[in-house]
């Protein structure tokens, strides 16, 4: 379903990648591993249309990403995919029900729809009791699991994480992780999660290793 092949990035005269190729069938959770400076984050965000690749191929059922504009990358990632980033990165003036709205409304959703849409992801992922909070009123924990709200909420074909649980501590960790990774399988959804953590990556079906901006080893 999601294809890459030998995409190369560059930062100044950094190689953060070096011609990597991976194939991502749907359905499957697939952790992208490797120390930091790896290229994982890079390899998540070329996949993802968040990046352009200097050069190689991204492809969603066959249809080049990577040659896309801006605009059209961003429509084909708010159809189609979803992200949680380490911080959450949900909009510091909105409540935790408000920001899982968000994607709704942009996809020009009723937002009366929106908002029950919303509330019932926050009771499936146990922080309803925060709907009316701002993130700052947030625990770790629960910024995490709004965010994951917000990356499902949509019903995405691919939820993309970078190292969703970087920020916090083991047990609130593995309770994000036990929802992510239990919802995404329930309803069939290919998760792609950058990680340096081997609890987390022990949840994928395949771990892709990388080393410096290649594909060092692949594990099934």
């Amino acid at each position: 379903m999601l294809e890459a092949h030998a995409l190369r990035k560059t930062y100044a005269r950094t190689v953060a990648l070096g011609g990597v190729s991976v194939r991502i069938d749907a359905g499957e959770i697939v952790a992208i591993t490797g120390p930091s400076g790896s290229g994982k984050s890079t390899l998540l965000h070329c996949l993802a249309g968040i990046i352009r690749p200097e050069s190689g191929e991204v492809r969603l059922d066959g249809r080049r990403v990577d040659t896309l504009d801006e605009a059209d990358r961003t429509k084909l990632r708010r159809e189609n995919f979803g992200v949680v980033f380490q911080s959450g990165r949900l909009v510091p003036e909105l409540t935790a029900q408000e920001n899982v709205a968000l994607p709704l409304l942009f996809n020009r959703h009723d937002r009366a729809r929106a908002q029950l849409a919303a509330r019932s992801w926050l009771e499936r992922l146990d922080v309803a009791g925060c709907a009316d909070r701002r993130p700052g009123e947030l625990s770790g924990g629960q910024l995490q699991r709004v965010a994951v709200a917000r990356a499902l909420v949509t019903g995405p074909r691919v939820v993309f994480a970078d190292e969703p649980t970087g920020a916090l501590d083991s047990l609130a960790g593995e309770r994000v992780m036990d929802e992510l990774a239990g919802t995404v399988r329930e309803a069939g959804t290919t998760l792609v999660i950058v990680t340096h953590d081997n609890r987390v990556a022990a949840y994928a079906d395949r771990e892709i290793a990388l080393r410096d901006g290649v594909t060092a080893e692949v594990t099934v």
